[in-house]
């Protein structure tokens, strides 16, 4: 097993990228945030125009299969962002819960421009860059907080892709992808399609869970988890000497038996090597732990697990 003293991360840089990892799911028509509202973790039955979503899609067992941020355009429709390679599924999926809804779902990933911003290229709409999920319309163009990346602002920009490029320096997208991995936030993609409840993610600690909202597919399987204390599992920020990928089992102490925990997210560091959410099995963060041939460290996470809901 390879093991290094790894350098500390550098800032996540100034910048604009095209986030061509990402599409875009439009609901249209009158019932598109009712409909919706019943199929997500997250309330957008009370979804209003500054306000987006962090939500998860999930089985009747509570596994995660899609993760949105969701908000509604100015013209009213429902707009979902996920994962690129879980979209074609995703929306049948979807589709096939709206039944007699007043709701029409397609895939608009053609239509819209996705812009990551940082830094200095983040758009000064408010007092302050945060709260996370606060949204603002300007013009044609909807801009999304989102969780800063090792302090450095960052922000989501929804354009018609007739729209110009966003102003800014040019940012690689493997650079916002290792901001997206050092933010916290996991992106569910189809490497990890089912393989968590979405505490798993911490997503009940970084707005993607609502506990007081109605019914939903999985809600028994998620409540129980919050509340009867039965989650052994949570996400973690980590590097590694090696790339990770998605999916990617972790080992502790060698024993190759009896993985840990999964990568879910990961992307390469500027100064090499790479970083990663890990989600872990909770009795397993003491020891020493391995992906591959390296070892496994675990950073601080950069917000706090809520302790009650």
């Amino acid at each position: 097993m390879t093991s290094q003293n790894l350098l500390p991360s550098p800032s996540l840089p100034d910048g604009v990228a095209r986030l061509s990892h990402l599409g875009v799911i439009r609901i249209h028509g009158e019932d598109s945030a009712k409909f919706i509202h019943g199929q997500l973790t997250q309330d957008f039955a009370l979804l209003g125009p500054d306000q987006a979503r962090l939500a998860a899609f999930c089985s009747a067992k509570g596994r995660m299969q899609a993760s949105f941020i969701g908000f509604k355009a100015p013209d009213g429709d429902v707009l979902l962002i996920c994962s690129r390679d879980l979209l074609p599924t995703t929306l049948k999926r979807l589709s096939m819960f709206v039944m007699r809804a007043k709701a029409k779902l397609t895939d608009a990933s053609d239509e819209l421009a996705l812009w990551g911003l940082a830094g200095n290229a983040t758009k000064n709409i408010a007092a302050g860059a945060y709260p996370a999920w606060a949204k603002w319309d300007i013009e044609q163009d909807s801009i999304i907080n989102l969780y800063p990346a090792a302090t450095v602002p960052r922000q989501l920009m929804i354009s018609p892709v007739s729209r110009a490029t966003p102003e800014g320096a040019e940012m690689e997208l493997p650079v916002w992808q290792w901001g997206e991995v050092m933010s916290g936030v996991a992106t569910l993609s189809n490497p990890v399609f089912e393989a968590f409840v979405p505490q798993m993610l911490n997503y009940e600690s970084v707005g993607g869970v609502s506990f007081k909202k109605g019914c939903y597919p999985g809600q028994e399987v998620v409540a129980r988890s919050q509340f009867r204390g039965t989650l052994k599992r949570r996400a973690f920020v980590a590097r590694s000497a090696s790339l990770l990928t998605a999916g990617q089992e972790i080992l502790a102490d060698g024993d190759a038996d009896q993985p840990v925990g999964l990568v879910v997210q990961a992307a390469p560091e500027p100064q090499g090597g790479a970083v990663a959410i890990v989600s872990l099995q909770l009795s397993a963060t003491e020891g020493h732990l391995s992906a591959g041939d390296s070892e496994i460290q675990l950073l601080p996470l950069p917000y706090p697990l809520l302790e009650d809901i």
